[in-house]
């Protein structure tokens, strides 16, 4: 199934945060956030006109932002680019 992003919206894939610290210590699942930095897996034709944001990039974006969404068992975010803070 595709999605396709509308008004000024992306599609964002959460990347996912390292289970042990650099000293091997576990982190237990009901410790860790969620990770505030995604791949853009779509953009609507709207941000693709102006050309700032790309398929593929990597972005952190506010804490409490976009709207989860799952598509073919894997989880998505669907947010306003407004609410994207930057780009890595």
């Amino acid at each position: 199934m595709t999605f396709k992003p509308l008004g000024e919206r992306v599609l964002l894939e959460r990347i996912e945060e390292p289970t042990k610290t650099a000293t091997g210590i576990i982190i237990p699942d009901n410790a860790k956030e969620k990770p505030l930095s995604a791949k853009v897996i779509a953009i609507s034709k709207e941000i693709k006109e102006e050309g700032v944001i790309s398929i593929g990039d990597t972005v952190v974006f506010a804490k409490y932002s976009g709207t989860e969404l799952s598509l073919d068992g894997k989880d998505y975010l669907v947010m306003n680019q407004d609410d994207i803070l930057g780009i890595l």
